[in-house]
């Protein structure tokens, strides 16, 4: 209501209008419940921003997120994201709430750097790359002071990354680029944060001897590969300088890290490489990420995932646990990374695996719903001729709702309260947890509109017939794109249903309907004859194993040591994997595991290949 200045309102009125105002606000808040979840699902599922790159000639609209800088400050945690018009706060990991600071980069900020000293934030993320460093001590509010000491480096600064060491002194790295290596140079603390001196080239890839820093889809392209997104962390008495690669549209987008017992280095390359690598599975991509320790003392590793679907730097962020082994290797777990996994603060009895076991119910199953199919193609911003996109997924098939590929979607012609989706899983199961994944499709919508909601209802039914509400979401005002519902207690339910009330946008878009729990039957067998071949370019090697009966889906592992097979790939129907993310002069050792919806097998023999 607004109140008009020329008519004469008593006092008393002027109160009970502003007084409904604050209850009508007040209740609004309240429609948005805390999430007292213990677990979580990658990708996070935050209230992602809708980009503008090309509003103005194409009017392509989509979300994404990447480049999280996640700190932990006041007992909070702060994450900073490419281009999202503020950034978010979190005290549990689960529940995300944006801030729209009182001062901000007006188009947002760029790949921004976050640390804190002295009691602030600091952050860098001028998006011209050229700026200073701005601080606060209030960061809920978000009142950032600068300093107006714009930090000029030779190329502007690109994908900053802001360390603070033991001893208070600052330390600037920073370069996202095909042509330049990661450079770093100290800055005066006593001096608006200006650079000491000149930036020291530190680390540049080395395709042909690293086959993850490779170009590509699978690490298959002759394109030159980016350098990318810094960040500092140091263990003991080692500096561990973390570093994205080789593209961030791409599956094998990753983040490996070098090291050195000085902030400038000399660094030397980590033969365990990459540290996180997530190229198979529903959502992909591990790359140019922040490591940032939790209220209890653990490591969780956040980093970009591709969709690229919209845009080529259309994205999303997953989280993972991270940590170091005794000997001082790092790790990032990513193994059934996009399945339920226990929150930081879940208690579990070994962080580096907090995956809850529950399974996959929904993969390829029959699916069925009253909406007619849009057949008309999608408003993108293609590149795949000039090699820098993957092409086009064609079709909005009702089947690509749950084939867990998030690069494929469904699009109802209809948009309305009467829609629905059914799976049939074809046989009972015990339900635990609920994904809808919602997709742009000819999006209309830019910037971050207060708008935006998603409402629905989840049944679920044993005979089809019968159907029993296990999720009400009618009345939703969240924002949650990926919505992840993690149910109260298990549901047995052969039949799952998504009702459809509203969303914000023109069309109802889906790229992926998923049920997680456990099924009631056998879990596959180990795979048999496994065998591992070094192809003559030793970057790659051939992996062979005989097809399990009513396997859904394999696992493999490897590593540089026996008990470290720290990194994995996961995929879903046929055996065999061409692994292209090996260094030659490495030895390494595998595994493989077949899994269902009813479990994991039993891992098979470890083989070795120099």
């Amino acid at each position: 209501m607004l109140i008009n200045p020329n008519r004469n309102y008593s006092l008393g009125m002027v109160f009970i209008v502003m007084a409904l105002f604050f209850t009508e606000t007040v209740n609004a808040q309240q429609e948005i419940p805390l999430r007292n979840y213990k677990t979580y699902c990658n990708p996070v599922d935050i209230d992602y921003t809708y980009m503008s790159h090309y509003r103005a000639n194409r009017d392509i609209s989509y979300r994404s997120g990447a480049d999280p800088a996640v700190v932990n400050f006041k007992g909070k945690y702060y994450m900073f994201v490419t281009r999202s018009h503020g950034y978010w706060s979190s005290d549990d990991m689960s529940n995300w709430k944006f801030i729209r600071p009182q001062s901000w980069y007006f188009n947002g900020s760029n790949a921004p750097a976050a640390a804190v000293r002295n009691g602030k934030i600091l952050v860098l993320g001028d998006p011209s790359g050229r700026g200073a460093v701005i601080e606060t001590d209030n960061p809920e509010i978000g009142d950032w002071k600068t300093n107006f000491a714009v930090i000029n480096t030779s190329n502007g600064v690109q994908d900053p990354d802001i360390f603070v060491d033991d001893d208070n002194r600052v330390y600037l790295f920073e370069e996202s680029s095909n042509k330049w290596p990661i450079r770093g140079v100290e800055l005066d603390t006593a001096n608006y944060y200006i650079p000491m001196g000149d930036q020291k080239d530190l680390i540049s890839l080395q395709p042909d001897k690293h086959g993850w820093e490779r170009f590509g889809q699978d690490h298959d392209s002759e394109l030159t590969p980016f350098i990318e997104g810094p960040w500092m962390i140091k263990h003991g008495d080692t500096y561990y300088l973390e570093y994205g690669a080789p593209g961030t549209q791409w599956n094998v987008y990753a983040d490996g890290v070098y090291t050195s017992k000085s902030p400038l280095g000399p660094f030397t390359y980590a033969p365990y490489n990459p540290i996180s690598y997530k190229p198979g599975g529903f959502l992909k991509g591990s790359g140019h990420g922040s490591t940032v320790k939790d209220h209890q003392g653990n490591l969780w590793h956040y980093a970009t995932m591709a969709i690229s679907v919209n845009y080529k730097f259309e994205r999303r962020i997953g989280m993972y646990p991270a940590g170091f082994e005794e000997n001082g290797q790092m790790y990032v777990n990513t193994a059934y990374g996009d399945y339920p996994h226990y929150l930081p603060g879940t208690k579990v009895s070994d962080h580096k695996n907090r995956f809850t076991g529950w399974m996959l119910l929904s993969y390829k199953k029959p699916v069925r719903t009253n909406s007619p199919l849009v057949k008309a193609q999608n408003n993108v911003e293609d590149e795949s001729e000039k090699g820098y996109m993957q092409e086009q997924i064609k079709g909005f098939e009702i089947e690509k709702i749950n084939d867990e590929e998030i690069r494929s979607y469904w699009v109802s012609a209809a948009n309305n309260d009467s829609i629905y989706v059914d799976i049939d899983m074809e046989k009972p199961m015990d339900v635990k947890a609920i994904q809808i994944n919602f997709q742009d499709y000819k999006s209309s919508i830019f910037g971050k509109p207060d708008t935006l909601k998603q409402r629905f209802t989840i049944e679920g039914s044993l005979d089809g017939q019968k159907w029993t509400t296990i999720a009400d979401y009618s009345k939703n005002n969240r924002d949650m794109p990926h919505g992840y519902i993690e149910l109260e207690s298990p549901v047995e339910a052969r039949y799952i249903r998504y009702n459809h009330v509203y969303c914000t946008n023109n069309y109802l878009a889906i790229s992926e309907f998923r049920v997680f729990g456990n099924g009631k039957g056998a879990k596959p067998k180990t795979p048999k004859n496994f065998n591992v071949a070094r192809a003559q370019d030793r970057r790659n090697a051939q992996l062979n194993w005989d097809k399990v009966k009513d396997a859904m889906g394999y696992v493999i592992y490897w590593g540089i040591e026996k008990d470290k097979l720290n990194l994995s790939a996961l995929m879903y129907g046929e055996p065999n994997y061409e692994l292209r993310a090996l260094s030659t002069g490495q030895d390494y050792y595998y595994q493989v595991e077949a899994f269902n919806e009813n479990g994991i097998s039993k891992r098979s023999k470890i083989l070795h290949t120099k």
